[in-house]
Parts: structure tokens; C-alpha cells; sequence
């Protein structure tokens, strides 16, 4: 039986794509939560959690469609892994933080 992954959610988060956001720079924010994202095994929790922020900043950037889907495809598996939903405050606030 494979061993069940212990990270904190807000852990698989690269201070990079934080740093990036926080900078303005949401196109970059947005390639590195990607490659972040698809180092995930595919519906995973820990590839939902990115793919929800991935979709968050889509919309952030007024990619409004895009950013709706990804969040569907994201909330289907946290909810079924009753896990929270990470908002934008994952990456405007410090890893610590809200």
C-alpha cells in the first residue's frame, strides 16, 4: 500500500510563484503554479491544490473561463478529499499566514 502524502497543502506552494504574484508578475505566477501542477500525480489532491490557484489567478487575470474550469476540475477533488479550498490569500500572504 502506497504511503499517503503527508505535505501541508499550502506547502506544495513554490515560494517562487508566491514571490512572483506578490510581485505583479501574474503570467509568471501563472507558468510556474503549471509546472508545479503537473509534477503532481494527475487528480491528486496535491495537483487540485495548484490547479485551484492556477485557476484563481486565471481569473485574477480576467481569463474567466479558463479560471472556471480549472476550479471545477480542482473542487471535485478536494471536496472529495475534504480538503480546503486554497484561496489568492495562499499567495499574497506568507507561507505562516492566513
Amino acid at each position: 500500500m502506497a504511503e499517503p502524502d503527508l505535505t501541508p497543502p499550502r506547502a506544495l506552494v513554490p515560494e517562487t510563484v508566491r514571490a512572483a504574484f506578490q510581485e505583479g508578475d501574474e503570467a509568471r505566477a501563472l507558468t510556474l503554479l503549471r509546472r508545479a501542477r503537473d509534477a503532481q500525480p494527475p487528480g491528486s489532491p496535491g495537483w487540485a491544490v495548484l490547479e485551484r490557484l492556477t485557476g484563481l489567478v486565471l481569473i485574477h487575470v480576467l481569463r474567466e473561463v479558463e479560471g472556471t474550469f480549472a476550479l471545477e476540475r480542482a473542487d471535485a477533488v478536494l471536496d472529495a478529499a475534504g480538503l480546503d479550498r486554497p484561496t489568492l490569500a495562499w499567495l499574497e500572504d506568507p507561507p505562516g499566514g492566513g
